[in-house]
């Protein structure tokens, strides 16, 4: 049987922690389905705008050889919807949100990986601004 893993994440500035997660995820099953938060969302969970519109974003998920799916994710409240509709076997998250997804516990399985240390999009905003 296939196992289809489901993720979502921003991914504004990507970068090698962007990959790793994403490599990690694709590595739980045979496909990768991954929602790219929509500028809208971006703004109302970080108070501010992603530095890349979500279609830039989506283009460069998409580019990825071991993604298979992209979409927008318009809502955090509609988490159970896109894992139903995507049919997923496996939600994968990074680890800064351990125990957060756990009530879909009922439909697949949550997994959480740790993120690749000293390096985070926050941080990379922060250290350009200062230049």
């Amino acid at each position: 049987m296939q196992k289809r893993v489901i993720t979502f994440g921003t991914f504004d500035v990507f970068h090698v922690g962007h990959v790793n997660i994403l490599e990690r995820c694709a590595s739980l099953g045979d496909t990768l389905i991954v929602g790219v938060s929509s500028d809208a969302l971006n703004m109302s969970k970080k108070n501010r705008a992603p530095v890349y519109n979500q279609y830039d974003r989506l283009k460069i998920i998409q580019s990825l050889s071991f993604v298979d799916e992209v979409f927008f994710e318009e809502s955090l409240e509609k988490k159970r919807d896109y894992i139903n509709y995507y049919r997923a076997d496996v939600l994968a998250m990074g680890d800064d949100w351990e125990g957060k997804f756990d009530e879909f516990n009922d439909i697949c399985e949550v997994v959480y990986f740790p993120r690749t240390p000293s390096i985070s999009t926050t941080e990379i905003i922060e250290i350009v601004k200062s230049i």
